[in-house]
């Protein structure tokens, strides 16, 4: 995969490519649709009964956790079909455990974010312009296009949280009611689908593993153990959890839910409001790289 800027159509046809390489080992859906109609994909590897769930950019401006999730299929495809060890790992794993990509989460906001007022969106410039506070630079946009903060839409804490912006806005802005944006709705529905024994969400930036979200005490031990390994693993600090976690986000919400391991990983050095250069992504893949096939693993154990 080259280091350049990855619009929602390159994914388009980087899944299409994969399809096309890969007929009988990659299985793809589209789960429901963005808020001006974009596909939100899926691609499942594996032929596994159990699954695990990887996804990446709910935020516009993080859309290089796009990447490091399709080079993650991408690769694992090709091991499971070579049958070669990938990295200390046996590709067989796939057999027993799938993996479900979903590369792009807000393909509007990735949209906005790199387009500005040349975006291709039914939206017009002053609505745009009155949700980005009246910048012109769209760089920072987090929001999905009607300017949702799609990580703050979950309902594990939405009550509760603080800081949001009071009306729709590039960030923080956490909407009327939980799953009312169609992205989060989506993902929603599809992680009910597939009943994952474990969740990871894919962020930018600041190089840390967060695990703990209200955890029950019995489950501690299990999700510290798992997040110790991916910390350990990337190279990543790994979060001290507090009782006073925020909430609203996608693994508050399965943590919750399912009580079962959930991550969000946030790759690449700190940033601020704006989308890591594309110059760390071939370190912050090689941090990463290894970390679906980790997380196969842990998940044959899991209840």
């Amino acid at each position: 995969m080259r280091a350049e800027t990855y619009t929602p159509d390159k994914l388009k046809s980087h899944i299409e490519a994969l399809t096309d390489k890969y007929p009988n080992l990659l299985k793809t859906n589209i789960i429901g649709h963005s808020s001006y109609g974009q596909p939100i994909w899926a691609l499942r590897v594996g032929n596994g009964e159990r699954n695990i769930i990887i996804h990446g950019a709910h935020h516009g401006r993080e859309w290089i956790t796009s990447m490091i999730v399709m080079k993650m299929a991408e690769e694992y495809a090709e091991a499971y079909k070579t049958k070669e060890p990938y990295h200390g790992f046996e590709p067989s794993i796939l057999d027993e455990v799938s993996i479900w990509f979903v590369p792009m989460v807000n393909p509007d906001g990735v949209e906005i974010q790199q387009n500005g007022f040349s975006h291709s969106l039914p939206i017009s410039s002053h609505e745009l312009l009155m949700m980005n506070g009246g910048s012109v630079d769209f760089s920072r946009w987090k929001a999905n296009g009607k300017g949702i903060d799609l990580n703050r839409q979950y309902p594990a804490g939405w009550d509760e949280l603080e800081g949001s912006a009071p009306f729709p806005f590039y960030q923080l802005y956490k909407g009327r009611e939980p799953f009312e944006a169609p992205e989060v709705k989506a993902l929603e529905e599809f992680t009910k689908e597939i009943n994952p024994q474990l969740a990871v969400a894919y962020h930018s930036s600041g190089r840390v593993v967060y695990w703990y979200y209200k955890t029950k005490m019995e489950n501690v031990m299990r999700d510290w153990k798992i997040a110790s390994s991916v910390a350990e693993t990337t190279g990543y600090k790994i979060d001290t959890p507090v009782e006073t976690a925020m909430g609203g986000g996608y693994t508050d919400w399965f943590i919750s839910a399912y009580e079962r391991p959930a991550l969000t990983i946030e790759v690449s050095y700190e940033v601020n409001e704006t989308s890591p250069p594309l110059s760390v992504f071939k370190e912050e893949w090689l941090r990463n790289r290894t970390i679906g096939f980790l997380l196969a693993q842990e998940a044959i154990h899991l209840k």
